[in-house]
């Protein structure tokens, strides 16, 4: 039995998710569907981290065991024939160590969120992006932001349906840059709670609007209340931007 690690991108829009779902297809199922073409096998796959319906990934990491003889090459190459026509491609395809674990050995997650700031309609970008139309104010967004780095219990920035044992934890990066018209929200981790960065990407949009300030966004992050969240974003925006694991660079 070899393992494979593999790098995906994807567009979310058609998924319910990353993980396989009862109600709808989802990006795991379409990878392990591929997999058992290629391989003749049942393939599970385990990935770096999950994602809601809607939100995609420029380098999800994940990792497949398979027993029959495949070179990386040919694996990944397989794989995207079987994937065709999805919004689902394999950039890269490696073996590791039977004992590497793309959700355990994962040491950040980094993912960015980004909100397009302008008054005319979206054309290509429909779904990719979140569209607010009234000016943002990306650097009161940015300093509000600073106030939800480190170590916190994100409670009212969670999901009533998140299966975390415990809502506290450590963010180590939420900085937001404008570009244009794009505002761009980056965001790192070892891990995340459920709708965690939407939630928290919604709240500060309303900073940006004015409809909130510093204070407000700090009383909803110490009210440890869902009840106390402004807004959650919608998934469009949202895209898994890479894995960090040990040993790589």
């Amino acid at each position: 039995m070899t393992r494979y690690a593999l790098t995906l991108e994807f567009d979310g829009r058609p998924y319910m998710g990353l993980q396989r779902q009862k109600h709808g297809p989802s990006v795991q199922e379409a990878v392990e569907t591929a997999a058992k073409a290629v391989s003749g096998e049942d393939v599970t796959m385990v990935a770096a981290g999950r994602t809601d319906a809607g939100v995609h990934a420029l380098a999800m990491r994940a990792h497949i065991d398979i027993s029959k003889s495949l070179t990386p090459f040919r694996l990944g190459e397989a794989l995207n024939a079987h994937l065709r026509p999805q919004p689902i491609a394999v950039t890269d395809c490696q073996i590791v160590d039977d004992d590497w674990h793309a959700r355990f050995d994962c040491l950040a997650r980094h993912y960015r969120y980004t909100i397009i700031n302008r008054r005319a309609p979206l054309s290509w970008q429909k779904g990719l992006a979140w569209q607010v139309a009234k000016e943002l104010d990306a650097q009161a967004m940015h300093d509000a932001a600073q106030l939800l780095v480190g170590l916190h219990d994100f409670t009212t920035f969670r999901s009533a349906h998140c299966q975390s044992q415990s809502p506290v934890k450590t963010l180590d990066r939420l900085d937001i840059v404008r570009d244009g018209d794009d505002i761009h929200c980056e965001v790192s981790a070892r891990s995340f709670l459920h709708h965690q960065v939407r939630s928290m990407v919604g709240c500060l949009m309303m900073v940006g609007r004015g409809d909130w300030s510093e204070s407000d966004l700090k009383d909803a992050l110490d009210a440890a209340d869902r009840h106390a969240l402004g807004l959650n974003a919608p998934p469009d925006g949202l895209y898994f931007v890479k894995a960090d694991y040990p040993d790589e660079g």
